[in-house]
This record gives C-alpha cells, sequence and structure tokens, in this order.
C-alpha cells in the first residue's frame, strides 16, 4: 500500500507543478494582449489623420497577434483545467486509501429495502462498497456499474471474461485517469440513448420531402446569382430586398418542425463532444483481453469509426443551438443552414440508429470497468478468487471487510466445503457476528463480481445471494418490521424451490417474536433450508441452535464469538472460535452502565 500511496502523491505532485507553470503562462499571455491593446488604441490615435487605408492595415497589424494569443490562452487554459482535474482525482483516490470516500458518488438513490441484499451489505450511500469503487463519469456507466453489484454474475466463464478484463485495466492507470478527466466535464443523462432512439424512430420531416433539400441549393444559388447580377449592374433596384424577403419566408415555413427536432436533441453537443472523445480513447488503446477487445471492435465502422460519427452528430446539434443568434438568424436566410442542419440530422439517426445500442453499451462498459480496473489497482493485497470445481464451496482464509481499516480489522475465514452446508454464528452483543457475516457475504459479492477480494485467498462457486440481515418495517406499505422479516425468508425458501443455488446469509431471524416462538421458528427454518440443499450463515443469540451440529453432522458447524470478562473490563477479540459462545453480556453493560441494579460478578 504505501507504494499506491507513493504513487497518487507523486501523480498530485506533478499535475500540481503543471498546474502552476500553466498559471504563470496564461498570466504572460494576458499581460502580453493587454500591452497589445494598449499598443494598438495608441497607434490608432497617433494615426488617425493617415487615412482609412493606413489605419485597416494598423488594425490588422496588432489584431492578428492578439488572436493568435487569444487562441494560445484558450489551449493553455484547457490544459490547466484538466490538470486541477487530475490534481482532484488523485487527491481523492489518495484520499480513498486511507479510507474517505466522499470525493467520489456512492449512489445513495440506488439503495432499496427490497433488494435481496443491497440494503444489507451497505451496498450504496456514503461510505458504502459502490462509493469506494465507483469512478463512473457518465451517468450510463454508473448506472450499469450499480446493476453489476446488485445482479452480480453466476456464469463462470462470464466471471472469467470480467476479470481479465478488469486485470487488464488495473494496469493502464493513465487510461483510467484520462478517460475519467476527459469524461468528467459532462456525464451527460441515463435517457440519452432512449432519446436518441425516440427520435430516430419518428417519421422524417425533411429528408423525406426532395423539395426541401432542393430549396437548400436553391436559396444560396439565388443569392449567388443576385451578386453576379449586382456586379454586372443587371439587376433591378430592390430585388435584394425582395429576395432577403422570400427566403425569410421560406426560411421560416417549416419552423416549428425545426424548433421541435432541435428540442429533442438541445443541450446534448457538449455531452456528445466528450463522449466522442472517449470513444476515440477506447478505439485507439490496444486491448488484449477479450472483453475489451469485442467491445472496442463494436465502435469500429466501414469508412467512419463511431467516435467521428459521434463528432459529427455533436457538431450539427451545435450547428442548430445557434439558430437564433446573428450569425445563425443571417445565415438561415443566406443558406437555410436549420433546414440543412435538421435534414443532416434525421440522415444521420436513420443512419446510425442500428448502432446506438453497441457505440453506448461499450462507453457505458467501458467506464464501468474502469472503476473495477481502479479497485483492484488501488488494493494490491488483495487475493484474486479462484473458482472452485464440481458443487458449491466457500472457503477462504483471512477475510477483511474492505471497509475497515486495514490497520484495525480483525480477518477470520470461513469454510463451507459443500452442499448443503450452514455455519451457525452465536456469540455476545458487539462480539462481531454481524460484521463476519457482511465480511463474507462482500468479499462473495466481489468475487462474483469479478474483483479481488480482502482476503488471503479465496475459493468460491458462483451462485445468488440473498441476506436478511436488518430488516426494516414500512410504514407507507403497512409493512411491520415482523411481517417484512417473513417476506424475505418467504422469498429465499421461493427461489430455493424454484432450484435457485442460493448463498444465504441471515442475522438473528424471528426477532419480532418471543423467544419460544423464535426458537422454534428458527429450528424449523434451519431444517427447511437444509432440506432444499441450500448453503449460507446464520447469525443468532439462540444456543438452541447450535444442537443442530449433532442432528446434520458434517453440515451444519458452530462457531461463535466470545465475549471474554475480566474484571470490570469487557474484552473483545473478534476472532471467530470453533463451538458455541458460552458468555453473553447484555447484564454486564446493562449494569455497569447503571441501567440495571446488581454486583457486577452476579452475571457471567
Amino acid at each position: 500500500m504505501e507504494e499506491i500511496i507513493r504513487f497518487y502523491e507523486r501523480r498530485i505532485a506533478h499535475h500540481t507543478a503543471v498546474r502552476d507553470r500553466l498559471h504563470r503562462q496564461i498570466y504572460r499571455f494576458g499581460t502580453l494582449r493587454l500591452l497589445l491593446f494598449a499598443g494598438a488604441a495608441a497607434a490608432l490615435w497617433l494615426g488617425r489623420g493617415n487615412g482609412w487605408a493606413t489605419t485597416a492595415v494598423t488594425a490588422a497589424a496588432f489584431a492578428l497577434p492578439f488572436v493568435a494569443l487569444m487562441i494560445r490562452h484558450t489551449q493553455l487554459a484547457a490544459r490547466k483545467t484538466y490538470a486541477e482535474a487530475m490534481i482532484r482525482l488523485n487527491a481523492g483516490e489518495r484520499q480513498g486509501i486511507d479510507y474517505d470516500f466522499s470525493a467520489f458518488d456512492g449512489a445513495p438513490e440506488k439503495a432499496d429495502a427490497r433488494h435481496p441484499f443491497a440494503l444489507d451489505l451497505d451496498l450504496f450511500g456514503d461510505r458504502s462498497l459502490f462509493q469506494s469503487i465507483n469512478r463512473t463519469v457518465t451517468e450510463a456507466g454508473k448506472s450499469l456499474l450499480a446493476d453489476w453489484f446488485m445482479q452480480p454474475l453466476t456464469d463462470r466463464s462470464a466471471i472469467l471474461r470480467r476479470r481479465e478484463a478488469v486485470g487488464e485495466l488495473a494496469a493502464k492507470t493513465d487510461f483510467r485517469q484520462h478517460f475519467y478527466v476527459t469524461g468528467s466535464p459532462a456525464k451527460g443523462r441515463g435517457d440519452d440513448l432512449r432519446l436518441l432512439t425516440e427520435q430516430a424512430g419518428r417519421s422524417a420531416r425533411f429528408t423525406a420531402r426532395p423539395a426541401w433539400r432542393a430549396l437548400t441549393w436553391l436559396v444560396p444559388a439565388g443569392w449567388m446569382l443576385l451578386l453576379a447580377g449586382a456586379v454586372w449592374q443587371g439587376v433591378p433596384p430592390g430585388a435584394a430586398g425582395w429576395m432577403f424577403v422570400a427566403c425569410l419566408l421560406i426560411a421560416n415555413l417549416r419552423g416549428r418542425s425545426v424548433h421541435r427536432l432541435h428540442k429533442s436533441v438541445e443541450k446534448m453537443e457538449q455531452v456528445l463532444r466528450v463522449y466522442s472523445q472517449l470513444m476515440e480513447q477506447v478505439e485507439k488503446e490496444p486491448f488484449l483481453s477479450e472483453e475489451l477487445a469485442c467491445m472496442q471492435q463494436s465502435l469500429m465502422l466501414r469508412g467512419e469509426k463511431a467516435s467521428q460519427a459521434v463528432a459529427r452528430l455533436s457538431r450539427i446539434i451545435g450547428a442548430l443551438d445557434q439558430r437564433f443568434s446573428m450569425a445563425g438568424l443571417l445565415l438561415n436566410v443566406f443558406y437555410l443552414r436549420d433546414m440543412r442542419q435538421a435534414i443532416r440530422l434525421e440522415g444521420w439517426l436513420k443512419t446510425h440508429v442500428q448502432h446506438f445500442g453497441a457505440w453506448f453499451g461499450t462507453l457505458a462498459a467501458t467506464d464501468a470497468l474502469c472503476s473495477l480496473g481502479g479497485f483492484a489497482f488501488n488494493h494490491p493485497d488483495y487475493a484474486w478468487p479462484e473458482m472452485a470445481d464440481g458443487g458449491f464451496r466457500m472457503e477462504g482464509k483471512a477475510l477483511g471487510h474492505p471497509l475497515l481499516h486495514r490497520e484495525k480489522c480483525v480477518r477470520n475465514g470461513v469454510s463451507i466445503p459443500g452442499r448443503p452446508c450452514f455455519l451457525v454464528i452465536t456469540g455476545a452483543n458487539m462480539a462481531g457476528k454481524s460484521t463476519y457475516l457482511r465480511t463474507v457475504g462482500v468479499n462473495f459479492l466481489l468475487a462474483c463480481t469479478g474483483l479481488p477480494v480482502c482476503a488471503d485467498s479465496l475459493t468460491f462457486s458462483p451462485a445468488s445471494l440473498m441476506t436478511s440481515l436488518r430488516t426494516a418495517d414500512s410504514l407507507t406499505d403497512g409493512e411491520s418490521y415482523f411481517f417484512a422479516e417473513l417476506k424475505r425468508l418467504k422469498a429465499i425458501i421461493d427461489r430455493l424451490h424454484a432450484g435457485e443455488e442460493l448463498f444465504v446469509i441471515l442475522d438473528e431471524t424471528l426477532k419480532g417474536t418471543n423467544s419460544e416462538d423464535r426458537q422454534k421458528g428458527s429450528l424449523a427454518l434451519i431444517r427447511q433450508l437444509m432440506a432444499l440443499k441450500s448453503c449460507g450463515l446464520i447469525a443468532t443469540h439462540d444456543l438452541l441452535l447450535g444442537t443442530l451440529e449433532e442432528a446434520f453432522p458434517g453440515q451444519i458447524e458452530n462457531y461463535c464469538f466470545e465475549a471474554d470478562i475480566s474484571g470490570d473490563e469487557l474484552l473483545f477479540s473478534y476472532r471467530l472460535r470453533k463451538g458455541t459462545a458460552a458468555n453473553m453480556n447484555a447484564c454486564f453493560l446493562m449494569k455497569k452502565m447503571g441501567i440495571i441494579l446488581g454486583t457486577m460478578n452476579d452475571e457471567r
């Protein structure tokens, strides 16, 4: 990790130096522009009596270098903006190494208590797993990355292909960071693809009418003839005025149609320009992994690459965005510019509608994969999991939670050698049961997503994940906590009956009923899960569940987290131990805090 920290600190220092140098250059060019302006004003004042020709030459002599300095200033400002974005990115990554992920989007809007595991595993929101990984710069990429975590892969070959792509991108830090910084100015909208597809599916208003296409050539030809006639003095007085009025009427005959077409794609110029730049990066990068190479190939067309086509669309929309400017209004009269751009837009949509899905899908997938590659790069100490042959297995050594600080995280193993099999975890309050369940669940999710895991080693079999750790009631749906939990358990049983392979993680089932009823229900639930050939972990305070180990030898195993009482102190090792917990700590803590009366040594 020290090398990763030094890497980001070197990048921050490098781009800070670049930014400062560019800032000085911009200041110098600004000073030169000011001097040129002052010099031009003085020269024009002193030569005010020398005639228009001298004045024009003097103005041009100062204007040309002034424009050149303006262009150079714009270039330097763009490079400075790029350097500042690089500083922010690398500073955010450096903070992330210390578990501060606030620089990145945790997608709190994706949190859903009804999802099989998202809420239980802190998948979305502040200080979430998604926030620690997400480096997407497009809305489509963020949405796709969220979908990958909410619907992890269960196909072995798909996991291997994604893992190969993640491993390749982990080594391409320059590509990933350039992709991020290039895409940062315009994230786009999640419905960009839908809007373009809908517009392409509408009936053509201009391309289907040859008369309008003909007018786009006849109008400028008429102006050229009028100009030629004026030169040869063969044009009657007032002809230009009548021509102007006629062209103005023609230009506005289909003004509403042009406006509706423009409204359907307005404000997409910058987004599409950025998309084209991102696509160009993907097209130029040499990829070796199968998944990335296939995605790259989807951007290649005969004669025109996707980046070039999307850049052309951006220019067409940009031209329509300028339709109400003074230059746009004049060009519309002399050139029928709006109609020309409308014809080009409809033609572009008709030609490329069949490519939209592949292009935007590749862009979103590359965006999401860059996030996964960055996670792999940031955790060189994590292990790449191995997939087990045959039936279900989940066996790992020294598993830790990726959101717990590496210096404080206590790691434990897990061993589920086959199906059916459950680990029954007992233990005192605050001893580490729930954290352990989340640790196993999160690492299983990372493995199925194609990522390295926070462990020394892990062997797993892909399966669907279902958890019930922090079921919540719903006032809006009129559901109690207990009923919400029963619905989750019913969903697990139904999916098992349907033949799905599930990895099930449960924490303190049936909390909403009395202890005797809870014990009977929990015992019956575990027997049902075993009968359905399921696998997983169950944490509980009910020591009676520990007797199931005898009823299912080799299939149910007891583990515990103990709270050791030493004098007036309660000590937690957070180490997973074999067997059933012997110590409980509720009465001890209540007495120590003065909630109930009694001698500290009454309960052990």
